[in-house]
């Protein structure tokens, strides 16, 4: 099947290209989180809506780019750790339930389709969750290093900000030079948000799994992601590649608006919610792909 580039404002053609093809990988980006209260990174033209995020090289070879990030995660955490899932995650969620999806790729780091009970989850970018050390590797809990950074930043604690779309918060115009950045309490290490930041490689055999999956999968359909970056439009380009329809929920532009077979131009939770209301009830036919 080539690609048509179909664009629809109607959930019945992508109802019925759903259901012609009803074992899917599902592919999520920031946009189905927004109405969660995280903010996305892009305007629907696919530009940033803020400064771009924090490069990998930048913030392991700079102290001075780590206390920035760090006041920046503290601030912003304790509204990032409050987010649940909405309509579109619980919409997935009833579609995995009733075998439509086969495998969901998330390349958001906030854990809500897992909050959400889905299951079969790829966390693409990893989780924000969780706090690594890059010199021993071990892990700790981000609440955790959250109490160590209060403690060793005690006059920071009260300060605010609009969220970020990471877990952050936009802090403009502060001296940062004093913030302390506790090291790894085991080694004494450099301490990372166990994320993928831009400039950093996803992790081989993650990427090598998520493309397993779509094997075995019939359709692709990407919810709410501009596809801006490669490490999620790396997956439209194996659909193609395999012959699979590749559909979209998006209300602005992707990078990957030539290779869908369609694509509807809305919000993302009511288009799945109208969705898993057609298609929860009739159970995908087990077994092996056609």
């Amino acid at each position: 099947m080539q690609p048509s580039s179909t664009v629809t404002h109607c959930t019945a053609e992508l109802e019925d290209l759903l259901r012609s093809h009803p074992r899917w990988t599902v592919l999520t980006g920031a946009g189905i989180s927004t109405d969660s209260g995280i903010p996305d990174y892009r305007d629907a033209a696919g530009a940033w809506r803020r400064p771009a995020p924090v490069q990998f090289q930048d913030f392991m070879g700079s102290a001075a780019t780590r206390q920035r990030y760090w006041a920046r995660s503290l601030i912003g955490w304790p509204v990032f750790s409050q987010a649940r899932p909405n309509a579109a995650h619980q919409a997935l969620t009833r579609l995995e339930h009733s075998g439509h999806v086969h495998q969901l790729i998330t390349q958001n780091v906030d854990g809500l389709h897992k909050q959400a009970g889905s299951r079969a989850v790829v966390d693409l970018h990893g989780r924000l969750d969780q706090v690594v050390c890059m010199d021993c590797r071990q892990l700790q809990p981000r609440s955790s290093y959250q109490d160590a950074l209060l403690q060793a930043n005690g006059g920071w604690r009260h300060r605010h900000a609009p969220t970020a779309p990471d877990g952050d918060a936009d802090l403009h115009g502060v001296d940062f030079s004093t913030f302390q950045v506790p090291p790894c309490p085991r080694c004494g290490g450099i301490l990372k948000p166990d994320v993928v930041f831009y400039g950093e490689n996803v992790p081989r055999p993650r990427v090598d799994a998520a493309l397993q999956g779509l094997l075995t999968s019939q359709l692709l359909l990407v919810v709410g992601s501009s596809l801006m970056v490669y490490s999620g439009l790396r997956f439209v380009r194996a659909a193609r590649a395999q012959g699979l329809p590749v559909a979209a929920i998006n209300l602005g532009a992707t990078r990957a608006d030539g290779d869908f077979t369609l694509k509807h131009a809305g919000p993302c939770a009511p288009a799945l919610e109208a969705l898993a209301q057609a298609l929860a009830g009739a159970r995908a036919p087990a077994g092996s792909v056609s």
